[in-house]
This record gives C-alpha cells, sequence and structure tokens, in this order.
C-alpha cells in the first residue's frame, strides 16, 4: 500500500508540474513589435554566401531530464518566400547582390502608399497601406520549399482543381455587379462584369468557408482572422514567434502569430496512437517522439474547417525540430495529402531564439478588430439592405467588401499579406 501511494503521489506530483509549465507557457508570448524593430534593424552581413552556412558540430543541449533542449522564443529573422518566385526558377539561393537588390526594393515600398483615387470604391474600401506591412530582410533561400526541387508546391490532383474552382467562381459571382469587375481590379482576375447581381448570392459555398466574400449573411461569410479564428498548422506566416516549453514527458508550443492571432498546441509524447479518426480538431493531433536529437510530430486529424491551400481534414505533416545551436533552430516540414496534391513537399526554416527579457509578455492572445468589429459588419449589412429595400440606398451586391489591402503594392519576393 504504501508503494502505491508513494507512486500516486509521484504521478500527481508530475501532473502538477506539467500543468504549472503549460500555464507558464501561454503567459509568454513575443511582443511583434518589438522583435520586428529588433529584426529590421539588423545589417546584411556583405560576407553572407549564397547557402546557409553550417553550425559548428557540438554537444547537444540538454534539458536536466536528459531531453534535447528546444526551449525559448523562436523566430525567423528574414523574410523567404513559401514559392519560388518564376524569375529564381533554377537558384536555389540567392547571391548577396541579389539579397542586397531585394532588401532597396522592399525598403523603398514602405514610403509608398498605392491609395486608389479618392472616393473610388478601392479607395474606401481599402483597409491596409504600407503602414501596416511590417518586412523583414530577405532570406538565403529563394523559397522555403526545397522539394520538389523547383520551389513549387506540386500539381493539384483533378478533384482539388475542380473543388477550387468552384469556390473561386462563388466568390467571383458574388462580385460581379461591383467596380471591382467593372474596373477589373485585381480580386475580380478571372471574372466579368455584369451590372445584374449574381442569384449565386443566396446559394450557400461549395463547402464550409474560410474566405471571405462579399456577402454578409453571418459569420460564416466573413475570412476566419475577421471571426477571431486563430491560426492554423502549417504556419508559414511572415512575423510570427513560437514559445516552446518543455517538460518530463510533455512539450508546448505557443504561437504569436500578425496582429495577435495567438494559439497553443500541446504534442502527446508518451507513445499513445493518434485520436479516433472521427475526432478532429483545428490544429490537428500531434504525436511527438525523439529521433536522436531531433523532435519528430508526426500531426493528423484535422477539422474539415481548416484549411491549408486546399487541404483539409486528410492533411497530414511530419515535422522535424532540431536544435543546432544555442541560437538557431533547424524546422523541417513534409506536407502531404493525396487528394489534394499529387505527391508530398517539404519545406525548411531556420529559426533565431530571441530575448526572453526583451519581449513584452501577453497573458492572452487579442483580436480586437473581430471581437469588435464583426458584430458591427453585420448590423451595418442589415441596415443596407433595409435603406436599399425602401427606396433610399444602393443594392448592396453592387458594392465589393473584400477588397482589403488594396493600398499595399506588390512585394517582389511574392510574400502574401
Amino acid at each position: 500500500m504504501r508503494s502505491q501511494g508513494t507512486d500516486a503521489w509521484k504521478v500527481k506530483k508530475m501532473e502538477m508540474t506539467m500543468q504549472n509549465r503549460f500555464r507558464a507557457s501561454m503567459m509568454a508570448i513575443v511582443a511583434v513589435a518589438a522583435a520586428v524593430g529588433v529584426v529590421m534593424s539588423a545589417p546584411i552581413a556583405s560576407a553572407q554566401a549564397e547557402r546557409p552556412a553550417a553550425s559548428a558540430p557540438g554537444a547537444a543541449l540538454k534539458t536536466p531530464w536528459g531531453d534535447p533542449d528546444l526551449q525559448g522564443i523562436w523566430m525567423e529573422e528574414t523574410d523567404t518566400p513559401l514559392q519560388r518566385p518564376a524569375r529564381f526558377a533554377n537558384q536555389e539561393y540567392f547571391t548577396p547582390e541579389q539579397r542586397a537588390q531585394l532588401d532597396e526594393v522592399r525598403a523603398a515600398l514602405a514610403g509608398k502608399d498605392e491609395r486608389a483615387e479618392r472616393g473610388t470604391e478601392l479607395d474606401v474600401g481599402g483597409s491596409y497601406n504600407q503602414l501596416f506591412v511590417p518586412r523583414k530582410h530577405s532570406g538565403v533561400r529563394t523559397s522555403m520549399i526545397v522539394d520538389p526541387p523547383n520551389g513549387r508546391i506540386p500539381p493539384m490532383t483533378a478533384e482539388a482543381q475542380k473543388m477550387a474552382a468552384a469556390e473561386r467562381g462563388f466568390r467571383l459571382a458574388l462580385i460581379q455587379a461591383t467596380d471591382s469587375c467593372k474596373l477589373q481590379y485585381r480580386n475580380c482576375a478571372g471574372g466579368k462584369y455584369d451590372p445584374t447581381p449574381s442569384r449565386r448570392r443566396a446559394e450557400l459555398a461549395p463547402r464550409y468557408s474560410v474566405v471571405g466574400m462579399n456577402r454578409h449573411d453571418g459569420p460564416e461569410d466573413f475570412a476566419a482572422g475577421t471571426r477571431c479564428l486563430p491560426g492554423r498548422l502549417p504556419e508559414f506566416a511572415s512575423i510570427s514567434f513560437r514559445r516552446i516549453v518543455q517538460t518530463p514527458g510533455g512539450i508546448s508550443m505557443v504561437y504569436d502569430v500578425g496582429q495577435g492571432q495567438g494559439w497553443q498546441r500541446n504534442i502527446v509524447m508518451d507513445g499513445r496512437p493518434h485520436l479516433p479518426p472521427h475526432i478532429r480538431q483545428w490544429f490537428g493531433d500531434s504525436r511527438g517522439h525523439w529521433e536522436d536529437n531531433t523532435l519528430v510530430i508526426d500531426v493528423t486529424n484535422f477539422s474539415p474547417k481548416t484549411d491549408f491551400q486546399g487541404s483539409r481534414e486528410n492533411l497530414h505533416l511530419v515535422e522535424r525540430w532540431t536544435r543546432t545551436s544555442p541560437t538557431e533552430l533547424a524546422y523541417e516540414l513534409t506536407i502531404e495529402d493525396p487528394t489534394v496534391w499529387a505527391r508530398p513537399w517539404t519545406v525548411k526554416r531556420e529559426y533565431t531564439r530571441q530575448s526572453d527579457e526583451e519581449n513584452k509578455i501577453y497573458y492572452e492572445p487579442r483580436c480586437i478588430e473581430g471581437n469588435y468589429a464583426l458584430p458591427g459588419m453585420l448590423r451595418g449589412a442589415r441596415v443596407e439592405e433595409t435603406a436599399f429595400a425602401e427606396g433610399r440606398g444602393p443594392n448592396p451586391a453592387t458594392k465589393d467588401k473584400t477588397i482589403g489591402n488594396s493600398g499595399v503594392a506588390e512585394d517582389p519576393l511574392e510574400i502574401p499579406r
């Protein structure tokens, strides 16, 4: 009986330790403004090689209980496009001269405000300009994707192409009677103008939508971010941080992305299998194990309401996290979904450790715009509909509410904003 009581006390103590560490991780997200300021001010070394320099070999850092130590706040301090831009088709790494030129061109964008003619729909509807777009120095790689060798996402399957076309066609139908199509704004690419609003405004979307559309009948007509739904895996945002916290038998990762869209994921490390197929989660189900000094995480069981490049519930990720030096963390990710892509594809990123002392602590994710603005936008849509019905205003279907970042210039690195 004494042995059973002692064992139970040890288990309880370990559970309390893990809970406390996980709670602590939620209170230590990185401040975007502070860290970005540091990154943007860091000079690019003039003697930077064309490919990343290999870290000097050495003993792996270990936790007090003997696992490889990945703990800390990590960020990719340079900008690298997910896919390789066409003009660098046969080039895996930028030259120092190319990086310097890209930095010069991209830095000049900060002073631009590509505002449309005052009073036009594009002008009024544009929500962001260059002031809201932080940029880091250009990275060494021409793409995050390292396989396929061309640095591009593999071709989509016929069924995935069909679904993508259906979703795109539906969104275009909802803006066909607006100035966006009449004046051929870029968000109407592939569509055509018709002064008569589409009858498809009364239809359901082809599938659950996480992309904003030109209709405000309910919350599901808005983009996921506007609804304060957090980011998702895989996470490729330019401005993003992740804090890794480890305990004996447990790992927690806390993400701070963009305008405070933070979330936490816990990695199960005790060898249990994935959740049953009928249980689906926004961030999937993460099961990890160690292979020498590398943390390998297998992620499945995604919700059909999440979306990454067209992939939903069949998305499968295999992550590999390796501490290569006290300040460097290598990340490799293999992505597959046979219902969407013709083959698996692999991404690599290199993270740099950030200061624990200099970065501000946020106690919870922030989503002020969505929390306060979404009810107002729904209410505004009802007011517009009433005014039109009473002959006091234009047909809401002739106004485009999806213009978004109209004041943001095209990034030569093709990094989406």
